[in-house]
C-alpha cells in the first residue's frame, strides 16, 4: 500500500482514512484518433480529459493559492488521466465480482470525504484538486471508493476490518483483484499523455521512468511496472 500526505490517491489508505466515519452509518498498441486512453472497449476521449483538466486548473486558480497540490500543475494531464483510468478499472472490478453500491453508500463516502477535508482544514473541492481530481468528479470517488468498501466487506465475512494487520491483507487481495480486472481491460494510453504504470495504476510521463506517478512520487530505485504484475 501506498502512503500518500493526502490519502485520497490511494485506494487502501482511503478505506483506512474513512472506517471511523464509516463505522457509525498500458500498454502499447495504436490508439484511435482523438482518444487519450483506450480502456477495454471505451476510449477516454482527449476532448473530455482536455475538459476535465481544465476544470481542475480553473478550481486551483480560483483558490489563489489555498491549495497545495501534491503534483506539479504541468502534469494535471496525467493526473486525470490516471482517476479517469483508475474509474474504469473499479467499474470493471466491480463487474468482475458481482459488486453493487447504493446511493446511500455512495453518500456515505461523500460526507467521509468532506469530514477528511476538514481534518486536513481544506475545502472538500481543495482536496480533490489537490489530488489531481476536478470537483465535479467527487460522485464517480465516491463510486470509486463504495466499490472498495463493498468488496473488503465481502473478504473480511462481511463487515469492515479493525485493525492495521488485516487492513494490510486485504490491501494485498484488493491488489490483485485490481490487477486482474486492469490487465483484463488491455489498457492503452496515448503516448502524447504519457503510459501506465499498473504498480500505482497511474499515468506517469513517458520522457522518464522515474517520474512522479499519480499516486505519488516512488523512491529513487523504484521502477514503473508497464506491464501488469499479475
Amino acid at each position: 500500500m501506498r502512503r500518500d500526505p493526502v490519502v485520497l490517491r490511494t485506494s487502501m489508505t482511503v478505506t483506512a482514512a474513512v472506517l471511523a466515519v464509516l463505522a457509525g452509518v498500458t500498454g502499447c498498441g495504436h490508439i484511435q484518433m482523438g482518444s487519450a486512453a483506450i480502456v477495454g472497449s471505451q476510449g477516454i476521449s482527449s476532448a473530455t480529459l482536455t475538459s476535465q483538466v481544465n476544470d481542475l486548473t480553473a478550481a486551483y486558480h480560483r483558490a489563489n493559492g489555498a491549495i497545495r497540490l501534491q503534483f506539479p500543475l504541468s502534469q494535471a494531464p496525467q493526473q486525470v488521466l490516471g482517476w479517469l483510468v483508475r474509474f474504469r478499472v473499479r467499474d470493471e472490478m466491480a463487474a468482475r465480482n458481482h459488486i453493487t453500491v447504493t446511493r446511500a453508500e455512495t453518500e456515505a463516502v461523500q460526507a467521509a470525504v468532506s469530514a477528511q477535508a476538514r481534518q486536513n482544514q481544506t475545502s472538500t473541492d481543495g482536496l480533490l484538486v489537490a489530488n489531481g481530481l476536478p470537483p465535479d468528479l467527487l460522485p464517480q470517488l465516491s463510486r470509486y471508493q463504495a466499490i472498495e468498501l463493498a468488496l473488503v466487506r465481502r473478504l473480511n465475512g462481511g463487515q469492515l476490518p479493525t485493525s492495521q494487520a488485516a487492513l494490510a491483507i486485504l490491501g494485498r487481495q484488493l491488489g490483485a483483484a485490481q490487477c486482474r480486472a486492469a490487465k483484463s481491460l488491455a489498457i492503452r494510453i496515448n503516448p502524447q499523455f504519457g503510459r501506465l504504470d499498473y504498480g500505482q495504476l497511474a499515468v506517469i510521463p513517458a520522457v522518464s521512468g522515474l517520474s512522479a506517478p499519480a499516486g505519488g512520487a516512488p523512491s529513487p530505485s523504484a521502477a514503473p511496472q508497464l506491464t501488469p504484475p499479475c
